[in-house]
């Protein structure tokens, strides 16, 4: 979960709306001089019967890989 202010999330201007976006605020996000914290949520379970749209199937895992590399770039 990443929390912060809404003016200053969008002031990193980040532009990647899909896989990318996580890696892409980490990265504008530490160029900014913020600090991140990590502090343990609890959460429920995968429900029965669904899979990672990212390492559930060969596609998802070609889309994280080209998303990344063009927020690397």
């Amino acid at each position: 979960m990443r929390v912060c202010r809404r003016d200053d999330l969008l002031a990193l201007d980040v532009q990647d709306r899909r896989f990318g976006y996580p890696l892409e605020l980490m990265l504008k996000a530490a160029r900014a001089g913020w600090t991140v914290r990590e502090i343990d949520v609890s959460y429920a379970r995968r429900a029965a019967g669904t899979k990672s749209k990212v390492s559930g199937s060969l596609r998802g895992t070609a889309r994280v890989v080209r998303d990344f590399a063009g927020v690397l770039r």
